[in-house]
């Protein structure tokens, strides 16, 4: 694989990784109610992860000229956003206080995370149709080599932004209920209206 093809990758992924989603709702949550964020943005990488390792084993090729397993996928992920997203309305995240509710342990922390990131369908369709564009099996690379090495890229920029956007919620918006509210609503609203935009394109499709 030569280095244009991975930088263009690179820049396509930064441009998904950045959009705000459930991975981002997820983050935000977590920096505003937990100590460490660590543990939440472990969950969402071990999510992705589990794509990688179902793309390195060639079901990226498999799923994308399948078109019926991928709008099947698509339509599961779909639903699980609307209900996150729904989640999130009713009940947004706020600053964690001294007499509050008592965090997740960091085992569920991790199991919430690696849920949502599993069930995303912004990763769903990442892995799944994203990746073959940028596989060449005449490179001399494996395909299997390929694509563990678009993962690891992706598995990165997912690490640095979603701990940022963590850190970032715990220091900006701890002091600021009211905005944390705010923004928490922003998060599940958008996760509703991407969840219902994928859900009517892969019905209708």
């Amino acid at each position: 694989m030569d280095a244009t093809t991975l930088a263009a990758f690179a820049a396509v992924d930064l441009l998904l990784v950045f959009t705000p989603g459930a991975d981002w709702a997820y983050a935000i949550s977590a920096g505003l109610r937990d100590r460490s964020v660590v543990p939440a943005v472990a969950g969402l990488i071990t999510g992705h992860a589990a794509y990688a390792l179902l793309a390195v084993a060639g079901l990226a090729v498999i799923v994308a000229n399948s078109p019926a397993v991928l709008t099947t996928l698509t339509v599961a992920g779909a639903g699980y956003l609307l209900w996150l997203g729904w989640g999130v309305l009713r009940q947004p995240a706020a600053p964690a206080t001294a007499g509050g509710t008592v965090s997740a342990s960091r085992t569920q922390t991790v199991l919430r995370g690696a849920s949502i990131s599993g069930l995303n369908p912004k990763a769903l369709l990442l892995y799944f149709s994203l990746f073959p564009q940028f596989l060449d099996p005449a490179t001399g690379w494996p395909v299997a080599a390929q694509t563990g090495l678009l993962s690891t890229v992706h598995l990165t920029a997912c690490a640095v932004v979603y701990l940022a956007v963590g850190v970032l919620a715990r220091t900006v918006l701890k002091t600021r209920p009211s905005a944390a509210r705010a923004v928490s609503r922003a998060s599940g609203a958008m996760m509703m209206v991407i969840g219902g935009l994928l859900l009517a394109e892969s019905l209708a499709g």
